[in-house]
């Protein structure tokens, strides 16, 4: 990680299939949109979310969510 510790969300949205595991997992992240989709309202995890944003990207069944240091 970088020294600031901020983590980013990359999302690959067509590997997406809309399981939401993500967002029910961190829905302070992860969003879903009408086709229910995954996007991030920002892209730069929020402080005291990171280990649950891992989790929601690590439980994506198709990879489609990778968190990198920011």
């Amino acid at each position: 990680m970088s020294a600031t510790g901020k983590l980013k969300v990359v999302i690959n949205k067509p590997a997406c299939c809309g399981y939401g595991v993500c967002a029910e997992i961190c829905p302070d992240v992860y969003k879903l949109d009408e086709n229910g989709i995954v996007y991030v309202d920002d892209e730069i995890v929020p402080e005291g979310q990171e280990d649950l944003a891992r989790e929601g990207a690590d439980a994506c069944p198709q990879n489609a969510i990778k968190l990198v240091s920011a």
